[in-house]
């Protein structure tokens, strides 16, 4: 067993742009969580913008189907615009999922399929990575055990999520293309209606 412990730094790297993906941060976050992170922005007067993240068309109802949206980041710093660099999360209380479970992610291997991972961006998972590289799956539990249980959590409602959408297929409610062109995508995406998906 390694005796070591995740503490948050409150470094702020994980408000931060991903630099590989210039202009996004992949937060994702559930419509309720919008809903809840737009009141906020509009009492305290934060700049917060979101786009549409995971989204399935369904081809029968002509809709976009969206499971999640992820954070605009337009400001000139490209950070989460509930940062603040003397306070940290203004938003603590009711920050998203993907926030609570942080350094630990969901990493997308499909559009049906996620894994639960460590966010190597995390300056404290730098400092520790030759420990952590030796860990089997109960000391994770052990060194991050607040956050786990919400990256479970998170892994979950994913699962809950997708599997609605294999619900609403079997009962020929909706009907997801698997072979969907780019450019009949784009079109979609321009032109059909949408429509949250909440579990």
């Amino acid at each position: 067993m390694i005796n070591i412990k995740y503490k948050c730094l409150k470094c702020g790297i994980c408000c931060y742009e991903i630099i590989e993906s210039p202009g996004l941060k992949r937060i994702p976050l559930y419509p309720e969580e919008v809903n809840k992170l737009i009141e906020v922005a509009k009492v305290r007067k934060v700049d917060f913008k979101v786009i549409e993240d995971l989204v399935f068309p369904d081809i029968l109802n002509e809709k976009i189907l969206i499971l999640t949206y992820r954070i605009l980041l337009t400001n000139k710093e490209a950070r989460c615009p509930f940062y603040n660099q003397n306070i940290g999360c203004i938003v603590h209380e009711i920050k998203p999922l993907a926030c609570q479970a942080y350094p630990l992610s969901l990493k997308q291997i499909d559009a049906f399929n996620f894994q639960i991972t460590i966010d190597t961006q995390c300056k404290w998972i730098n400092l520790t990575y030759d420990s952590l590289a030796r860990v089997n799956l109960e000391d994770l539990k052990k060194i991050f055990n607040e956050e786990y249980p919400k990256a479970e959590r998170f892994f979950n409602k994913n699962k809950k999520l997708i599997l609605e959408i294999r619900k609403l297929e079997a009962e020929n409610k909706i009907k997801i293309s698997r072979q969907i062109k780019l450019e009949e995508f784009n079109k979609a995406l321009r032109e059909w209606n949408r429509e949250e998906i909440i579990v």
